[in-house]
Order: C-alpha cells, then structure tokens, then sequence
C-alpha cells in the first residue's frame, strides 16, 4: 500500500494535472481524464476499469475509507485539505476525493463488435453534445447489458468529468470507441451483420411491436434534429410509442426504454 504524501501548497507542481479543472475539461488534458468522487473513483480501481489511474488526491479525513483498495505501491496517492484541493481546481471541493486517469490508445470500432453469429448489443451515438446525456446513457449501456458504444466525431467525450460522474462510473467501464460519421456506424453494421435500428418518433415501426434481433445496433440522434437522413436511411426506423399530442423523451430515457427492449432476452437468462 502506497504511503500518502501531504501537500499544503496549491502551487506545487504535482498538482497540475487537477489545476483549473473546469477550463481544461473545455480544452483536454493530453491523455489524461478526471475522476470525481467515490463512486466511480471505485471503479476506477476495480478489474472491470478499461484505464488506470496515474494520482490519486484525497482530503485527508477521505483516505482512511479508500486506503484498502489503493493498494498500487507506485501509485502517487496526495493529501490535501479541502481549502487547498479548491484552490488547485477552481472550485470548491465537496467529496474531497479526486483522481487524474489514463486514457491510453482508442480502440478500433470494429475490434469492439462480438463476432457473428453471437449476439451482440451495441449502442451508437451520433451528434450528442450534451455531457449529462452522454453519461446518462452509458449507465444505460452498462445497466442493461450493451456490448459497447460507438460514438460519431460529433459526439462529446465521455470521459469528460461531468459525463463520467453522470455515468455512476459507467464510462470507466463500458467499452467504447470512435467512428467519423453516423454513416460509418451504418458502414460497420453491415461489416458485422448488426441490424441498424434508428430510433425516431418518425418510425413507421414501434419498439413493443419489434422483435429484437439477435444482433443490432442501435441508433440515438441529439435532442431536436434527431438522426441525419443519410443515417436512417439505412436503418430501420423504431419509435416510442406515447400519448397524442406528445412525441419527445429526453434522449437518455428514450435509450434506456430502447435498450431494455432489445435487452430482454438476455435480462431474461440472468
């Protein structure tokens, strides 16, 4: 177990990776990411994280609880009143429990798809900008069983701080990757005989009515425009259906009632 070291000085130079927290999630971090809390600093360090973590700032009184499981004896692990860790990010510091992460190299779309004829379960993005959203939905993905998530250039990065915590950690540990366009998912769908499902309230199909395929994937466009043309096109068009007069869901929950559909049968074996 690593022995923590005390830091007093807002300015010392092993702090910078947790300085100005705030500006630098709007610019990136060089290969790194931050991890907010107990929650997902938890899953940071169990064995089903995709990352490692390079430090670890704790508030003193935090580090009894959390000793137990920092058990990487190279693992820098700071102590810093809360006053400092406030000073160092730019805003004030509740949990007192922060780590800088790792990101290492993006896997390939396609080395993230089960080979056919398995099943597979996989949920892509296209054009969402919302952090909130973006996290909501990886703890859907992770909740009902998704094989991973496939994100458009468009998309905000889920290993922003916000869409992290959002997740409950679940972009810690759902695999995913990038693609450059929605029409690229669609291009990979058919590479790995997924069915592209669009979910839309334009579809001429509804979700209770569909059949899930034993292989799909699942499309979610940003709030508003929804999916491109060129996108469902290509896909079969699902919707929700809901009461007359109103045909919107906020995207996360619209995913998450899709996702459980799709899921069903493999929730069922469980």
């Amino acid at each position: 177990m690593p022995a923590p070291i005390s830091l007093d000085d807002p300015e010392d130079p092993r702090l910078a990776p947790y300085r100005a927290m705030r500006e630098r999630d709007l610019v990136g971090r060089q290969g790194r990411f931050i991890v907010e809390g107990e929650v997902t600093l938890r899953l940071l360090f169990s064995g089903g994280a995709r990352f490692r973590a390079e430090s670890v700032l704790l508030a003193p009184e935090r580090w009894p609880g959390l000793a137990p499981f920092l058990r990487d004896d190279d693992l820098p692990v700071y102590l810093a009143g809360k006053d400092v860790m406030s000073a160092v990010t730019g805003f004030p510091i509740h949990r007192g429990v922060l780590a800088v992460g790792l990101r290492g190299a993006d896997p390939a779309p396609d080395a993230l798809i089960p080979p056919a004829p398995a099943p597979a379960l996989v949920l892509g993005l296209v054009g969402l900008t919302n952090h909130d959203n973006v996290g909501g939905l990886f703890r859907n993905a992770a909740a009902f069983g998704a094989d991973a998530v496939l994100l458009d250039a468009e998309t905000c990065d889920p290993l922003y701080r916000k869409a992290i915590r959002v997740s409950a950690g679940a972009a810690l540990t759902v695999p995913f990757a990038r693609a450059p366009s929605g029409t690229a998912l669609i291009d990979l769908a058919e590479r790995h005989g997924l069915t592209p499902l669009a979910l839309t309230p334009g579809g001429a199909e509804t979700l209770e009515a569909l059949e899930p395929p034993p292989r799909a994937l699942l499309l979610l466009g940003t709030e508003g425009p929804g999916l491109p043309e060129s996108v469902m096109a290509r896909a079969r068009r699902i919707r929700i259906a809901m009461a007359p007069g109103f045909d919107s869901l906020n995207v996360a929950t619209a995913g998450a009632i899709a996702l459980h559909r799709l899921a069903a049968e493999r929730l069922a074996g469980i």
